[in-house]
């Protein structure tokens, strides 16, 4: 039987493929409201980062994320995103940790 492909995604900051699951997605709804989607199914435009805070700075300074959302992103919604990003870092590593125990049962 053959191995199922695992999506890959690049990161916006560092531009390292990785997979989609070890990435953390930050979307533009319809609407034009940008916020970070841990689970990878909210409708609209996303863009991928690594869970590192190193690589959303980097981010931040060069506006990938503008490119990547085809939108401007303002300065009040990076510092929002910075909020939320530091808030849910921890959380992130531990379900990347939970999955990879998982994995090797």
């Amino acid at each position: 039987m053959k191995a199922k492909k695992l999506p890959m995604r690049k990161c916006v900051a560092c531009q390292q493929m990785m997979p989609k699951k070890s990435l953390i997605r930050v979307v533009r709804s319809p609407e034009g409201e940008v916020s970070i989607d841990l689970t990878g199914k909210k409708s609209g435009r996303g863009a991928y980062l690594c869970g590192q805070v190193a690589c959303f700075k980097l981010a931040h300074k060069n506006r990938a994320l503008d490119r990547a959302l085809k939108a401007t992103v303002g300065a009040e919604v990076y510092e929002q995103l910075a909020h939320d990003f530091l808030a849910i870092e921890d959380e992130f590593h531990l379900s990347q940790e939970q999955e990879e125990e998982d994995s090797d049962e």
